[in-house]
């Protein structure tokens, strides 16, 4: 399951993304884990971080929101839809064990290493 979503001001990461997937998709997670990381330089020079979060443990029934449209699909399918340019190299990290990181090294020319 994939939310994309930001942390509120005293919010920690692990709320921040449960309360993510339940506003855009209906679903209440639990024991979401940590499994990696993408991260870039921004063009002002700053660094832009996102933590990738993963859980099998949920309940509630799948509702879209103003987000979107959500559903299931299989893992097999992911090709047949539109994604990031970035998403099926992305989601290695979360598939490998032994990968941790996705790190855009030039952002000119959007070079990425998996770490």
């Amino acid at each position: 399951m994939f939310s994309w979503g930001h942390v509120e001001h005293g919010e920690s990461f692990v709320e921040a993304v449960k309360r993510e997937v339940l506003e855009e998709t209906g679903l209440t997670i639990e024991n979401p884990k940590l499994c990696g990381v993408k991260q870039f330089q921004t063009k002002n020079d700053e660094r832009y971080v996102v933590l990738f979060f993963k859980t099998n443990q949920y309940s509630g029934k799948l509702t879209s929101s103003e987000e979107g449209n959500v559903f299931w699909i299989s893992r097999d399918q992911l090709s047949e839809y539109h994604l990031a340019d970035d998403f099926e190299s992305m989601i290695k990290v979360f598939e490998d064990e032994n990968l941790n990181e996705f790190y855009y090294c030039n952002s000119e020319n959007w070079d990425f290493k998996l770490l």
